[in-house]
C-alpha cells in the first residue's frame, strides 16, 4: 500500500458547518488556490456529490480530473481518482471530530501518484503542501462565516470557476 500524508487542524465551528463547506464543490474556486473550476457530475440520493470534475492549476502542475466521492455518515468523506491527465492515482479523505465547545478537528489524508517519475520524498513534500494549503483555506472559509447559508448549486451540478 502506498504511503499517505496527513495533517490536522482545529476549526472554530461545528462539524456540520465544516462539512457544509467541504461538500459545497461549486464554491471551491472561491477558497482553494488550485481549483479553478468544479463541476458536480453525479449526486447520491441525499444530493451529495459522487463524482466531481475539477480543473486544477497548481503552477507547474495543471490537470483536469474527475474524482469519485464516498460519504461515511456526516463526518467523513473520501475520494479517489476516476480519471486524470497528470495523475496515476489519488486517494484522500477528510475526517471531522468534535473538539470541544463548538470546534472541530479536521484530519486530511492524501496519497498521490503522478504519471511522471518523482522521488517519494518530493512527492510527500508536495502532498504536505497541498494538505496544508487546503486546511488553511478551509479554516479561513469556515471561520469567516462567508459559507453560511450559501448552498450555491451544490446538488444541481452548477459550474463555478471564473473569478
Amino acid at each position: 500500500m502506498a504511503e499517505h500524508t496527513s495533517s490536522s487542524i482545529t476549526i472554530e465551528a461545528a462539524p456540520a458547518d465544516v462539512m457544509a463547506v467541504i461538500a459545497d464543490f461549486a464554491r471551491y474556486p472561491d477558497w482553494t488556490g488550485e481549483v479553478k473550476l468544479a463541476e458536480i457530475l453525479e449526486t447520491d440520493a441525499r444530493g451529495r456529490a459522487e463524482q466531481v470534475r475539477l480543473v486544477m492549476d497548481a503552477g507547474a502542475i495543471k490537470d483536469d480530473q474527475v474524482l469519485g466521492y464516498t460519504w461515511t455518515g456526516d463526518n467523513e468523506v473520501s475520494w479517489s481518482l476516476v480519471k486524470s491527465q497528470m495523475l496515476r492515482s489519488l486517494d484522500g479523505s477528510y475526517l471531522l471530530k468534535p473538539a470541544g465547545q463548538g470546534a472541530t478537528e479536521v484530519t486530511y489524508r492524501l496519497t498521490v501518484d503522478v504519471k511522471i517519475p518523482m522521488l517519494g520524498m518530493i512527492k510527500r513534500k508536495a502532498e504536505k503542501v497541498i494538505i496544508d494549503r487546503a486546511l488553511a483555506g478551509l479554516k479561513k472559509r469556515v471561520e469567516s462565516g462567508e459559507a453560511s447559508g450559501e448552498a450555491s448549486g451544490e446538488a444541481s451540478g452548477e459550474v463555478s470557476g471564473e473569478k
